[in-house]
């Protein structure tokens, strides 16, 4: 039950996920969450940086959706101006949002990659789903109310996988 919330892959940051990598894995679509993943939670617009990984993927064929469990509005403001497909509201880690976006992306579960900031949404939803996940050290320290929570669980798990010696980084 446990590994459903161990992560497939541990990086700092979405900008160390490259294209090249990705395409050697087979990888043509990309499921990542908003909030403290691409941006700062309290941040509204994509930076200059996300902008140019955004570009990078679609340079190299790569599909990007971005799902949240946040409301229309957030996901919506920070999406349009990157001509990106999203869901908000998604209700993760439930695993209906993310097939329904890989179906949408017309590709393989195998070619699918999951990028998020937190275990018990985007890698547990990820892995229940079929998909490659990759785990990104969160952008700030502070998060909102849930999930201030939801961090406190993280940690005694990521605790017992490096007890386990089933992952090897520091937060």
């Amino acid at each position: 039950m446990l590994s459903y919330f161990l992560p497939s892959e541990h990086v700092k940051s979405v900008f160390d996920i490259q294209p090249q990598a990705l395409k050697k894995r087979g990888i043509k679509g990309i499921i990542t969450d908003l909030d403290n993943t691409l941006v700062a939670w309290d941040v509204k617009d994509a930076t200059p940086e996300v902008i140019q990984w955004f570009k990078l993927m679609k340079d190299h064929d790569i599909k990007v959706t971005i799902i949240s469990n946040n409301n229309k509005e957030r996901v919506e403001i920070f999406s349009e101006p990157l001509s990106t497909p999203f869901v908000y509201s998604a209700r993760k880690p439930l695993s209906n949002a993310f097939k329904t976006v890989a179906r949408e992306m017309e590709v393989k579960k195998k070619e699918v990659v999951v990028i998020g900031d937190q275990l018990l949404t985007d890698v547990l939803g990820g892995n229940l789903s079929g998909f490659y996940t990759i785990l990104v050290v969160p952008i700030v320290q502070t998060d909102g109310k849930i999930t201030r929570f939801n961090r406190k669980i993280e940690r005694k798990i990521l605790n017992y996988f490096r007890r386990k010696g089933k992952i090897s980084w520091e937060e």
